[in-house]
């Protein structure tokens, strides 16, 4: 058996298809998509064929498409576009956010924007009773993501719109790691602003969308061009988005069949995990609800040292089989889970965690084979210590 990719939360390989779309946009149809010339207008055409199909599967309209470098660039254009229009300095967000939401609002406190967090509980499930009471006259702007990228928690994205529609505030959710898993579609979550990545999705890397509602003030935040109706400038990255679109397209059309899959990979996985290591194993977030493609685990032990996270990481990347201890963009070093400590894990045990995120292209054998050589590494560290 090859290598066991078990590292879809992070990236995932390209679908043939999409890659097969792709390829004559690096090949014959090299056009700038802004050029008035032949190859130009093909571009340009091809450009407009993927923002129309993600808009239709979206249900909005095309023009409420951005197309952008990637869901890191999206978030941080929301939240400073809709802070600038908006003039107010103060957002609601989760502490369990990626770092692309997180990091951006650290560094505006620098700059006199105030955020307030929601309370989490040890499912790693955020409080949103508390929203009513976190919202202020200065608040700009709630930003929540659909589903966790480290623990896999659903949030209620409809419940959180629902209380910001009637406050007046508007929405910007997260939903990297929902598609292609749960449905997404904008009026259904009732978010005023949507993010999403192609590398996520088998799509290419180094692209992704922003959807937006036209009735929100927002400030765009990248200059230098009109493209994109003066939304984002810069030289659209036409393979990129033609890779988006079909991946996009794909993702909505086998959503059913992937989440199925998905969910019974999931099943034997964590089925497997308890048989071969009893009492020895966690499921984090076992008690909340979520995605059918993110299985997070940790083996506190109970008498003695906690495992060494990297040198399980090490030991099982020996064994072709490739899983992270939580997200890719904070991967190189091993520190613990800013989303596991803030369910009140134990420091060395949050280190000792492991995210399996599976995809569609991952098999029941390989399954089976994860848990018996996890077993073996796990035993010889136990051994050692």
């Amino acid at each position: 058996m090859s290598v066991i990719y078990l590292d879809n939360a992070a990236t995932t390989q390209m679908d043939e298809r999409v890659l097969e779309e792709i390829l004559p946009f690096f090949r014959d149809q090299y056009g700038n998509a802004s050029s008035i010339h032949t190859l130009g207008r093909e571009a340009n055409v091809a450009v407009e064929q993927a923002r129309e199909k993600i808009a239709h599967y979206m249900g909005v309209q095309p023009a409420q498409v951005i197309f952008t470098s990637g869901a890191t660039e999206s978030n941080n254009a929301v939240i400073k576009g809709v802070l600038k229009a908006s003039g107010k300095r103060h957002v609601v967000s989760s502490p369990l956010e990626h770092d692309a939401v997180r990091q951006p609002l650290e560094k505006l406190s620098e700059e006199g924007v105030s955020t307030s967090w929601f309370s989490v509980d040890s499912q790693g499930q955020i409080q949103t009773e508390e929203l009513e009471s976190l919202i202020r006259d200065e608040t700009a702007l709630v930003s929540v993501m659909y589903v966790n990228n480290e623990t896999g928690v659903i949030n209620p994205v409809p419940e959180i719109a629902s209380v910001c529609r009637s406050r007046g505030i508007p929405l910007h959710s997260d939903t990297v790691q929902a598609f292609g898993k749960l449905p997404v579609r904008f009026d259904d979550l009732g978010a005023d602003f949507l993010t999403l990545s192609g590398h996520k999705i088998h799509g290419p890397k180094g692209i992704g969308a922003l959807i937006l509602n036209p009735d929100v003030p927002w400030t765009p935040w990248m200059e230098g061009g009109s493209q994109e109706r003066n939304r984002r400038g810069g030289t659209l990255n036409v393979p990129g988005i033609v890779g988006l679109g079909k991946a996009v397209e794909l993702a909505y059309q086998e959503q059913e069949a992937r989440y199925s899959y998905l969910d019974h990979l999931k099943g034997r996985l964590a089925a497997g995990l308890k048989d071969a290591f009893g009492d020895l194993v966690q499921i984090n977030s076992e008690r909340a609800e979520t995605s059918p493609h993110i299985l997070n685990v940790s083996f506190p032990v109970s008498d003695g040292p906690q495992l060494d996270g990297e040198m399980l990481l090490l030991n099982l990347d020996t064994e072709d089989i490739c899983v992270s201890n939580g997200s890719a963009c904070t991967s190189g070093a091993i520190e613990a889970s800013h989303v596991l400590l803030a369910t009140g894990m134990d420091e060395a045990v949050a280190k000792s965690s492991l995210r399996f995120s599976l995809s569609h292209l991952n098999s029941t054998e390989e399954m089976d084979v994860v848990v018996e050589r996890l077993k073996a590494i796990i035993d010889r560290m136990m051994e050692a210590v």
